[in-house]
């Protein structure tokens, strides 16, 4: 029985990283042939798409009570994608910011992650909260409509010329590869860490977090390696965005959460995580490799913290 578990995590690691591949070279032919720039993709199809394991995890917990891994699980998976993701990928090629993010998105996912710390400073986190990040998602998502609107050239899309129906096909592949694989992996980890003794907590902050979030990490890893450094910066800007406002506000739409005081301490130290990656991002418009490393490095101090405490 050990042993399977094993295998499955083996199998996911595989699925993730291959479903990754393809889902990546899908998500960049379609960008240039629909005339969107692969920013847009990143922030909206490629961000929802490796946000399933999150949705999926939390909102079954939602709908079973245990809302203190759905709470936990997006704290996690987001500390893991700005510190973990951000980093690994800018030490395989620095990560140039493009003006966009810097002015928008760096602010949106700045804004969103103080709004959630002043919702949960009361320990509870109701339907009204809920509905109120749900509301502002949808407002992000119409700014990103518009941009997208404003940035194509007017020509007619050259996607039939260019094998639309692969790309669709190869993008859903990828997809469903990334979804099953990252399925695979929290489910394993979860049971060998459950195995090892872990409190649920933990396990939500670092095993679950960890494991939703390989989509994440895949997929940034795989275009930044590709070269296309706007996407991996957009996946995780707009995945974490994805995170806080549909799924969080989704779930304690579903089942209001009660906060923990600890998760309110993570929550604020995600606050201070994505103003360090704005200051970072503002300061020299890149995030370097030392950068990179910098945050590699952070993110090991916080699971070492998460571990002791």
């Amino acid at each position: 029985m050990n042993l399977t578990m094993y295998i499955a995590l083996l199998l996911g690691f595989a699925l993730l990283l291959k479903g990754a591949g393809w889902f990546v070279d899908a998500a960049s032919s379609l960008a240039r042939a629909l005339h969107i720039p692969s920013l847009i993709i990143g922030l909206t199809i490629v961000a929802m798409g490796t946000s399933a394991p999150e949705a999926a995890v939390s909102i079954t917990a939602a709908f079973s009570g245990s809302n203190e891994i759905a709470l936990s699980n997006v704290v996690g998976s987001n500390m893991f994608n700005l510190l973990a993701v951000v980093g690994v990928s800018s030490l395989l090629r620095p990560a140039l910011v493009e003006p966009a993010v810097l002015r928008r998105d760096l602010f949106w996912h700045l804004g969103s992650t103080l709004l959630l710390l002043f919702l949960a400073y009361n320990l509870y986190l109701g339907r009204l909260e809920g509905l109120l990040l749900l509301l502002l998602l949808a407002v992000y998502l119409l700014f990103l409509l518009k941009n997208a609107r404003g940035s194509n050239s007017g020509s007619e899309p050259e996607a039939a010329e260019i094998g639309l129906p692969k790309q669709l096909f190869w993008l859903v592949v990828g997809l469903a590869a990334v979804i099953l694989g990252g399925n695979l992996v929290v489910n394993s980890a979860t049971d060998i860490a459950t195995a090892w003794g872990w409190s649920e907590t933990l396990i939500g902050l670092t095993i679950v977090a960890i494991g939703t979030s390989l989509p994440e990490l895949a997929t940034s890893v795989m275009a930044a390696y590709k070269g296309d450094s706007s996407l991996a910066l957009g996946n995780v800007l707009g995945s974490n965005i994805f995170n806080l406002l549909f799924i969080l506000g989704l779930s304690c739409t579903l089942s209001p959460i009660a906060v923990l005081p600890g998760a309110l301490c993570d929550i604020g130290l995600l606050c201070a995580v994505a103003a360090l990656t704005l200051f970072i991002c503002r300061n020299d418009g890149q995030i370097s490799r030392r950068e990179g490393a910098l945050l590699l490095a952070l993110y090991l101090l916080y699971t070492g913290w998460l571990i002791c405490r």
